[in-house]
């Protein structure tokens, strides 16, 4: 499942790229979040499925959808203004780390250890390696944008923390995914009419329409089905190793369909990454605890 979601939101980068020719950005993430709501509401009304009702479910969709779109979205759209989009996601990609360390704070049950930190620093070394060193040309240069995209990535790392509750609240992932894009839609909806004024735009051409919908549908209805699943039975530190992985994909796809050249620090990157996302499952040390152990015991028996 969190390949899956690398997959699609990795896709998003395609999307993004045509869909932005015609419209701006906010009202583009608008369009996307909307779409996305609306996709969800006629599959739950498809399966016969209710949203849960009441303030206190609804209270938690609507800080859901400001740390998880609302406020993420509009950091990250107004500081890649001001900075390169490789440096943007190197920084996004902290967001592991900063969920590491809140969910240490913040949670019973996914504390701090070696294996984690490991993890979380060969998995932003690799991504860091896959977008490339060019992308760190701009750092220092226009401090509030990159602080920008920091609290972007904290946002999003409370945001994993916060979505715990709608397990235990009885919130199944496809109503938790749609009650989510509903608040965003709604959340967001002024500031695209305050700042894009879409009334005065041009009517967008097919294709852009084309990519509103594998956006809205694909990567943001399909996506938050798979990421509340994924972190009702995984938690927060597992779900957001995703932001490692994006970069693996869109790069991957990027080959596959678009003919782009694979480069030997992708491959690296690419390594480095598994090695992480091994440390943190807790595979890798398990497995090299497990050799150890195997090994003493030859040493100790004579028979051996």
């Amino acid at each position: 499942m969190l390949l899956a979601l690398a997959g699609l939101w990795g896709g998003s980068f395609f999307f993004n790229a045509v869909a932005v020719r015609d419209l701006p950005p906010f009202t583009l993430v608008w369009l996307r979040v909307a779409t996305a709501a609306a996709t969800l509401l006629l599959v739950l009304r498809l399966l016969r499925q209710r949203m849960p009702g009441g303030g206190r479910v609804w209270a938690a969709f609507f800080s859901m959808g400001l740390l998880n779109n609302g406020l993420p979205f509009a950091l990250i759209v107004w500081s890649q203004q001001h900075v390169a989009s490789g440096l943007a996601a190197i920084l996004n990609a902290t967001t592991p780390l900063f969920t590491v360390l809140a969910a240490h704070l913040l949670t019973p049950d996914e504390k701090l250890n070696s294996s984690k930190v490991a993890g979380v620093i060969l998995g932003f070394i690799g991504a860091a390696m896959m977008i490339g060193p060019d992308a760190l040309g701009g750092l220092g240069a226009s401090m509030g944008a990159q602080l920008a995209c920091l609290a972007a990535a904290l946002s999003y790392a409370l945001a994993g923390i916060f979505g715990r509750r709608f397990k235990n609240m009885g919130v199944p992932p496809l109503a938790a995914a749609t009650g989510q894009v509903c608040a965003s839609t709604t959340l967001l909806l002024p500031l695209v009419l305050l700042v894009d004024q879409p009334w005065m735009l041009p009517f967008p051409r097919p294709v852009t329409w084309a990519a509103v919908l594998g956006l809205g549908m694909l990567c943001t209805a399909l996506a938050y089905v798979l990421y509340f699943r994924i972190l009702a039975t995984a938690g927060a530190t597992n779900l957001l190793l995703v932001t490692f992985l994006v970069p693996v994909s869109a790069i991957l796809l990027g080959w596959l369909v678009l003919g782009e050249t694979l480069q030997h620090r992708h491959f690296g990157g690419l390594a480095l990454i598994g090695l992480g996302l091994a440390c943190l499952d807790g595979r890798l040390p398990g497995l090299l605890a497990g050799s150890g152990r195997q090994g003493d015991c030859h040493g100790s028996d004579p028979g051996g």
